[in-house]
């Protein structure tokens, strides 16, 4: 049987283990700009169940976290009604690496330098399993969704649009 290939801790799977969440490492290789559309190709996975992690901000620039399907993307009108906000818009790569941690194709919900308010696609909570990025570019890791409000006390939102 191959061997699986290792991969080192990141502030994402430090802080699980820490909170004895069970998770499963799934390596593959990144491509840049290939996003979660890539890695659910490369690993066989359903893109709706491959969740992306995305740094916003709001009118104020605060910095929120949003939760999405791969093969969804995000009404920033419907997002910023939601969390009481004038406007929402994706923070530039810079900001989000600042904000996160972590590298813009890395990005991991979990163990962010900056502690910051999650939402999550409501949808994304009615799923059996999750795939997410485990804090480094080309590593997921599989999860129970329920981990999001139990770790992350991310809310759950309606604003997923189609690609």
């Amino acid at each position: 049987m191959p061997k699986k290939p290792h991969v080192s801790e990141t502030p994402a799977t430090a802080l699980l283990r820490a909170r004895g969440v069970a998770f499963s490492e799934h390596p593959y290789e990144y491509l840049e700009h290939g996003g979660a559309l890539h890695s659910a190709e490369v690993l066989g996975l359903d893109p709706f169940s491959v969740i992306k992690t995305l740094i916003m901000q709001d009118d104020k620039a605060a910095p929120l976290v949003v939760l999405m399907h791969g093969n969804r993307s995000v009404s920033t009108k419907n997002l910023a009604r939601q969390t009481g906000a004038k406007s929402v818009e994706p923070c530039k790569p810079e900001v989000a690496n600042r904000h996160s941690g972590y590298l813009v194709g890395g990005t991991s919900p979990f163990g962010t330098r900056r502690t910051m308010p999650v939402y999550v696609e409501r949808t994304v909570l009615a799923l059996p399993r999750i795939w997410i990025n485990g804090g480094r570019r080309g590593f997921l890791i599989g999860i129970d969704p329920k981990v999001l409000t139990d770790v992350l006390a991310a809310r759950p939102v309606d604003c997923a649009l189609p690609l």
